[in-house]
């Protein structure tokens, strides 16, 4: 991912806002960059800086502090909230310039997969069933459908292979776990 300065972030963040069926909302992920992994998934009525920065936090509770993150320049990530996340984190945030999504252009390509293989394809009656197809779908993105990127590797196969280089990571918002009973499978076209 190009950013001006030649700065390579470690996390990217975003949100998106989706007129879902039946629900309006706003929604983020976060995705490594290098991995291509979808790191967390979140929707809601509305997400604000406050609740990016708790995002965020559990994140790093769970993967580690990335010394950069990059973003768009939505008003969730340029609040107060943030700015105050930024001081006690130390974590360095840079913004893409406004009106030129295309120099985050792998998180761009993410979120319109999600919005056409997923988002498109559902009437969902509530947030929770929201949250919870959107979480089946990035378990099936990171885990078990092959990415042409990594050479029909996995997300996952590609974060455990100490091959793979440093990971650099890529942010929206965050996912709510699945319920024990929930599983996923996956057979690609013209396998059975």
């Amino acid at each position: 991912m190009g950013i001006p300065g030649g700065i390579i972030p470690e996390w990217v963040a975003g949100s998106n806002r989706n007129g879902w069926r039946h629900h309006s909302g706003t929604g983020g992920g976060i995705r490594s960059e290098s991995a291509r992994e979808a790191l967390a998934l979140f929707v809601d009525t509305s997400i604000g800086g406050q609740r990016m920065a708790r995002e965020l936090d559990l994140l790093i509770a769970r993967r580690g502090k990335p010394p950069t993150i990059v973003s768009d320049n939505g008003t969730e990530m340029t609040s107060r909230a943030m700015l105050e996340w930024t001081n006690r984190t130390g974590v360095e945030w840079h913004y893409i310039l406004r009106g030129k999504p295309q120099r985050n252009g792998s998180e761009e390509s993410f979120n319109g997969k999600l919005r056409d293989e997923c988002l498109n394809e559902e009437v969902f009656a509530n947030l929770a069933e929201v949250r919870a197809v959107i979480e089946r779908w990035r378990l099936d993105y990171n885990h078990v459908r092959p990415h042409s990127a990594h050479g029909g590797r996995t997300p996952e196969a590609v974060r455990l292979n100490p091959a793979a280089g440093r990971l650099r990571y890529l942010i929206s918002s965050t996912a709510r776990p699945l319920p024990p009973a929930l599983e996923i499978s996956y057979h690609p076209p013209g396998l059975s």
